[in-house]
């Protein structure tokens, strides 16, 4: 079983491949790194000794003095080899570099130089080393006006903002999953290669992906109709988008009821794609779930009884409760990353519906179960 830690574990980029990790548990161990790691040298080198397998994502990418963005970079891929040196490591290092290497600013001189110091520490030592030059990266969770255009978009338009234009260039783009499935490959491999240029999976200009968004924003959240996804660019962006919502206060959405002598008639949902809808029935005091999906979308509508879902975002502690009752049928949608289960908190028996945007596949089910 490999030991893997990774510098940056709470970044972007870090807190995905650290989550991913952990579903692999029979194949990974993860070595714990906090960031003050870096400012205590018998911390970091407990760190690295433990380490098969040390993932460098720790780096800043943005600063108003760019000359603070190359002191940084460097600095730490200097503090790392100097640990990698004193512990006697053999571990295999995989580094994140930039296709900004290839531009003339000081980020990308400090990724060239920062891989250019790996490479000499593997090529005296019997380390591995793989330096991996990684195209823009988008998904959840990522901090706006920081790691990328779309999560500034993202985070604009899910808050009644309205984002602007800069240069409307084509982006090359690589789904933040697709990236960790990238790692691992290499991971996997054992074998070190000093440049790895990582492909990117989608190409797009700027205005054609706000203007998707921006479909989002109009469907989704505004009128809780699931858009029409035709790629799988689509609904990587599409989940991105979902997980920027103020979710806490989103949630749970009521329903239209049409009310006649004859009875009451609900719209459950309006959908773009295809998908999977099923119905259940919860006696008292039961939960269903405590599970959660990386790319599924899936919808909860509470039609008769009383309710209780939860939410609470892998990694994190807060856990978001929404309540439910039949007398005004609601729906709470789950985002990806986010564990959840629903509970029957009445005297009664609970119907709910449940819409998820494929079928279910035993060979891959997109489901991983964690409490609550």
């Amino acid at each position: 079983m490999l030991k893997i830690g990774i510098t940056g574990q709470a970044g972007f980029v870090g807190t995905h491949l650290y989550n991913t990790l952990g579903l692999l548990h029979s194949e990974f161990t993860r070595i714990d790194f906090q960031k003050e790691y870096f400012e205590d040298e018998n911390r970091l080198n407990d760190f690295v000794a433990q380490c098969d397998v040390i993932v460098h994502l720790a780096a800043m990418n943005r600063h108003n003095d760019p000359q603070v963005i190359y002191d940084t970079n460097l600095g730490l891929v200097q503090k790392l080899v100097n640990s990698l040196k004193t512990t006697n490591s053999k571990a295999h290092v995989l580094f994140s570099s930039s296709t900004q290497e290839g531009k003339d600013n000081l980020y990308g001189k400090s990724k060239k130089e920062g891989r250019e110091l790996m490479i000499d520490w593997a090529n005296n030592s019997e380390g591995e080393f793989t330096g991996m030059i990684i195209p823009n990266v988008f998904g959840p969770f990522g901090h706006p006006n920081y790691n990328s255009v779309i999560a500034t978009f993202c985070h604009k338009l899910s808050h009644n903002e309205t984002p602007t234009i800069d240069v409307d260039g084509d982006l090359k783009l690589i789904y933040v999953g697709e990236l960790v499935d990238a790692f691992l490959s290499e991971i996997r491999s054992k074998k070190g290669e000093s440049e790895i240029v990582v492909q990117h999976t989608s190409e797009s200009k700027v205005s054609q992906i706000l203007s998707l968004l921006e479909k989002y924003k109009s469907e989704y959240q505004d009128k809780g109709s699931i858009p029409g996804i035709d790629s799988t660019f689509e609904l990587n962006l599409f989940n991105t988008f979902r997980c920027y919502m103020d979710i806490k206060n989103h949630f749970p959405v009521k329903f239209v009821e049409h009310t006649d002598p004859r009875g009451t008639f609900v719209e459950i949902i309006r959908l773009g794609v295809g998908g999977q809808v099923s119905f259940s029935t919860t006696v008292p005091d039961i939960t269903r779930g405590n599970h959660y999906h990386t790319r599924k979308i899936e919808r909860f509508a509470v039609i008769k009884g009383k309710a209780l879902i939860q939410l609470r975002r892998i990694g994190t502690d807060e856990v978001l409760d929404f309540y439910l009752d039949g007398n005004e049928p609601a729906y709470v949608d789950m985002p990806i990353w986010y564990t959840h289960n629903i509970k029957n908190i009445g005297d009664e028996v609970l119907y709910t519906n449940f819409w998820i945007n494929e079928f279910y596949d035993p060979n891959d089910p997109d489901t991983y179960f964690e409490n609550v």
